[in-house]
């Protein structure tokens, strides 16, 4: 029998591994992520561990990956995209970005408002778009709903981010589906006519106006918040103990929700593995730990929030399917417009 050399071995073992598939290297996952890697890592970490699947991080910008993965094309290096506001993900669906997933261990985890109906995108956390208010101007016996909120007697006293944030896009988009366009108008109007200062700066932004006697309410997601109030910045931490949280229209439709949540993109070279990872961030012990991490609500049924966040109590939370915003996020936009709501 014929010898070999070590090296020639090791060249003929590593163009086989290029002419093979997946030969000679394991499992990875390539992660677009709008979401900061501090947050994701220790959930990725743990997947890996259990797995032996590599997770690979890209965080940005949504608007900035979107751009990217169409640049990219179908030889984009990305497996899944990450993002915090269903809106982000419709947008990549509607620019074929992602791909249809089917996974009963999916579909049994994350309730149907929450998924696409096509299996684009799947929801792997909740938060609320509620009404903070300053404890000591404000009684919560003055809160209801969001129409209320147009009332005149809070005219100069209203801080919001401004309309080119998907949350607030979102939120009309709800509207829309369950209003109609024309009152989701005047209730666009009616907050305008009530705003204490031209719309700027973030969520947290508007939490440390309201502290800081700026206005007396703002809308704001929840995990923005909860953040702000086990932050390790103590001038953040105490503009925070100076407001409360209320949960509007609980007689109603429910209080407005959104997701962070994420899809397997079109050009995905390990479909199979990103399609494990999102199933492991639906199991119990990663809406668990994502609920700690993030301060939002899991989305699976029977998961308990973080104790900061269970502290506000149950609401009632708007049971609209998400996807039913698709088609209105555009006319959102048209309406804040014409409103005045820059």
């Amino acid at each position: 029998m014929k010898s070999t050399s070590i090296p020639a071995l090791s060249f003929a073992l590593t163009v086989l591994a290029a002419l093979v598939p997946g030969a000679g290297r394991a499992e990875e996952v390539n992660i677009y992520s709008a979401r900061q890697e501090h947050l994701m890592r220790p959930l990725l970490d743990a997947f890996t561990k259990k797995t032996g699947i590599t997770v690979n991080l890209v965080s940005a910008g949504e608007d900035a990956l979107i751009e990217r993965l169409k640049s990219e094309g179908p030889n984009g290096p990305a497996d899944i995209l990450l993002t915090v506001d269903v809106g982000r993900l419709i947008r990549a669906s509607e620019s074929g970005l992602l791909q249809s997933v089917r996974s009963d261990t999916l579909a049994a985890s994350v309730p149907s408002e929450f998924r696409d109906p096509n299996g684009a995108w799947y929801g792997l956390s909740m938060r609320a778009r509620v009404v903070l208010y300053a404890k000591d101007r404000v009684k919560p016996q003055e809160l209801s709903t969001y129409a209320a909120l147009t009332d005149p007697k809070w005219k100069g006293r209203i801080c919001v981010r401004s309309s080119s944030s998907v949350y607030n896009q979102s939120m009309l988009a709800a509207m829309i589906v369950n209003e109609g366009a024309a009152k989701a108008e005047n209730w666009a109007k009616g907050i305008v006519a009530n705003m204490a200062r031209a719309p700027q700066g973030g969520d947290r932004d508007q939490i440390a106006a309201v502290a800081a006697g700026v206005c007396d309410l703002a809308i704001a997601n929840t995990y923005y918040f909860a953040g702000m109030l086990n932050s390790k910045n103590d001038d953040e931490r105490r503009a925070a103990e100076k407001i409360a949280l209320f949960w509007p229209d609980q007689n109603g439709l429910g209080t407005h929700v959104n997701i962070s949540g994420a899809g397997v993109t079109k050009s995905a070279k390990n479909a199979a593995a990103a399609i494990k990872l999102l199933e492991f961030l639906v199991s119990d012990e990663s809406q668990r730990l994502y609920a700690e991490a993030v301060y939002e609500f899991p989305v699976k049924r029977g998961i308990k929030p973080s104790g900061l966040v269970a502290a506000w109590g149950p609401f009632k939370a708007d049971t609209l399917g998400l996807a039913a915003i698709a088609a209105h996020q555009a006319e959102a936009i048209r309406i804040f417009d014409r409103a005045g709501w820059r």
